[in-house]
């Protein structure tokens, strides 16, 4: 089952490309698309556009601390 809503990024949201260093979500509106494996983070900053994959532990814990909001 997937699930997508609009969310708001709130507070420091970062996540890791590959074996890479740690990125920062940008503070502003997103996309979340959960699934049972994971949820993907969509968000774009002026012309560019990102995306990142994270656990649902990872998400469930910016959720209840208030970092990743429900629009």
């Amino acid at each position: 089952m997937t699930r997508r809503q609009n969310c708001r990024i709130t507070g420091p949201v970062r996540y890791r490309e590959g074996d890479g260093i740690l990125m920062s979500i940008p503070l502003r509106p997103c996309e979340v698309e959960v699934t049972e494996f994971d949820a993907t983070i969509s968000w774009a900053d002026g012309s560019m556009r990102g995306a990142a994959a994270v656990s649902l532990g990872q998400y469930a814990r910016w959720r209840s601390i208030g970092w990743l909001r429900a629009d």
